[in-house]
């Protein structure tokens, strides 16, 4: 009996650690329907301020004009905490000067630079100069500060150089003003991007900005660089080509650029004590099924609709925890460019339409489509990301370079007109703001962008297509404050002209980075916060492995200039 005894305890042993071993290898190494529709965070890092090397940075540029000298009181007691006020009197000092030109300066907790000219401001006060004394006399040549906006992550500002250039900066082809896009983040996102960290060195500003790097990319040139412990990035919108009066060049937008670093000044900025790394985590997502809404993977594109066929990226990363941007459900998240009515994004279709009621499908798939916005399929689930699908735009997280940039959403329902079989009726649904924030635009901009600053964030959304002269209306424009779910447009169907698009909104998402702010996947963060206005959790449709059916038409796509993203023009 012991025997036996011992025999049985030593089989049940040996099938306990194969237990053990089907469950490690059933947990890490085979898929989980449990987990794998999860979705995490981003990891964000922050900054650690050197406030006394900017102290003395400024005591620096207030000594070299001996007429201002005696406008702040600097002190070198070393008693207090480098984020302690009292240690900082000329910072409390300078904030309070600055108030009426720069609101809430005293918010940021990085050192605010910006191209003022505070040493001659001073002086003029010190002076008696009249308060009234135009701004333009202290902005190194730049005409205005059309948006600063200060908060727990930093501050943003949009300053303009006006157009043909001035006595500061060089003349110019292009015919408009040129908006510099400037911003200092105590934090970073950490994304997946393999263009990362790149760009090349600046010889003439390296004494000042010893790493500094100019790249373009997304349709902007950049200037990255690091101060004090902060990475502060300049941007200009512009095409990497040859300058024309409609059309800034990325070579003139250069030159107003570096005017532009050579002119900053520290302008405010109040201390705050370090804050601590924060990695990423699962995102907590309804437990109750939604007994409609399905959606494909992330990465998941239409067939061969991405840029030369590379793929797309399977990004499960919820970037932010927003209400959904249009304000009613049913939404559908899908193609525009390669579904019904599509124009394939240029790229031709097969058999060209001689009639609209003609069945179709794009050069670039097989897909079979009809020439009608209202077909069912295009107002059905499930959604499908397109954040990789072909366009000229660089985005550095797609395989091949190029991609979209963001996600188009179609609403509830299409209404044909009546005089159009085949187009909807727009402006029918509204689109609200995702979180409380600020927006980004100019007047006649059909791009509207919502910035994002707390503590625990820096993040910028875009909206698109939807009429100009309605969002100029409602004073969508430049430092506009919007609450969460306030109505800001209405989805509608501009591009470069009323009816120029189908009728949705695209959508999408950019963090900031050591590179300045960077195009990342929306889809993931659609999706959650489409789950949290329906108050249920959708069904993730188990991806399609089979091989993509490959068209007989052998499309080359054409070279592709190095950056066309984010003019007002381009379709996106």
């Amino acid at each position: 009996m012991k025997g036996a005894a011992r025999a049985f305890r030593g089989q049940t042993g040996n099938f306990g650690r194969f237990l053990v071993r089907l469950l490690f290898v059933s947990t890490f190494l085979l898929p989980s329907p449990l987990l794998a529709d999860n979705f995490v965070t981003p990891p964000i890092s922050f900054s650690r301020v050197d406030w006394r090397a900017a102290v003395e940075q400024l005591r620096s540029e207030i000594s070299a004009r001996p007429d201002a000298a005696g406008s702040l009181t600097f002190w070198r007691g070393r008693r207090h905490r480098p984020f302690d006020q009292r240690r900082t009197p000329a910072l409390m000092q300078l904030n309070a000067i600055t108030a009426p030109i720069f609101p809430a300066a005293n918010q940021s907790p990085v050192p605010v630079l910006l191209p003022f000219d505070l040493p001659g401001y001073l002086a003029d006060r010190l002076a008696g100069a009249p308060a009234s004394l135009p701004l333009p006399r202290y902005l190194a040549g730049f005409r205005s500060i059309d948006l600063f906006e200060a908060g727990p992550s930093g501050y943003s500002a949009v300053v303009t150089a006006m157009a043909g250039g001035n006595s500061d900066l060089p003349a110019r082809v292009f015919a408009r003003p040129v908006e510099v896009h400037f911003t200092g983040s105590l934090l970073s996102y950490g994304i997946n991007d393999p263009a990362l960290g790149k760009g090349d060195a600046v010889k003439s500003l390296s004494s000042r900005y010893p790493d500094l790097r100019r790249i373009i990319r997304e349709g902007f040139v950049r200037y990255a660089f690091t101060r004090y412990g902060v990475p502060y990035v300049a941007s200009i919108q512009c095409l990497d080509s040859v300058a024309r009066t409609n059309r800034l060049s990325c070579r003139e937008a250069s030159q107003v650029a570096e005017h532009f670093l050579k002119s900053l000044r520290i302008v405010g900025g109040r201390p705050a004590r370090p804050r601590p790394a924060i990695a990423s985590a699962a995102v907590e997502r309804p437990t109750e099924l939604s007994p409609d809404f399905t959606y494909r993977p992330p990465g998941e594109l239409i067939a061969n609709s991405s840029y030369r066929r590379n793929g797309g990226h399977p990004d499960r990363t919820v970037y932010a925890q927003i209400r959904f941007p249009i304000e009613q459900a049913p939404a559908y998240a899908n193609s525009q460019s390669f579904m019904n009515w599509g124009d394939c994004y240029l790229k031709g279709r097969l058999p060209r339409p001689h009639d609209k009621g003609d069945a179709y499908r794009c050069r670039l798939n097989d897909k079979k489509l009809v020439f009608d916005e209202s077909a069912p399929e295009n107002y059905s689930y499930p959604w499908q990301d397109n954040f990789c699908e072909t366009r000229d735009f660089q985005a550095g997280q797609c395989p091949g370079g190029f991609g979209h940039q963001g996600q188009d959403i179609r609403p509830a329902t299409c209404t044909l007109r009546n005089n159009e079989a085949d187009r909807c009726v727009p402006d029918r649904y509204a689109a609200v703001a995702v979180r409380d924030g600020v927006v980004i635009r100019a007047p006649k901009q059909q791009a509207m962008t919502l910035l994002v600053n707390t503590r625990t964030e820096h993040v910028r959304f875009r909206y698109m297509h939807m009429a100009p002269d309605k969002l100029d209306a409602d004073g969508m424009v430049h430092g506009k404050r919007v609450s969460e779910g306030e109505r800001v447009g209405v989805v509608s169907n501009y591009q470069g002209f009323q009816g120029g698009t189908t009728t949705h909104l695209h959508f999408d998402l950019q963090v900031f980075t050591r590179d300045g702010w960077i195009w990342v996947n929306p889809y993931s963060t659609l999706i959650a916060s489409y789950e949290r206005l329906l108050g249920a959790r959708g069904r993730e449709i188990a991806p399609d492995l089979s091989p993509p059916a490959i068209t007989a038409v052998s499309e080359t796509p054409p070279p592709q200039p190095a950056s066309t993203e984010g003019v007002d023009d381009d379709e996106n």
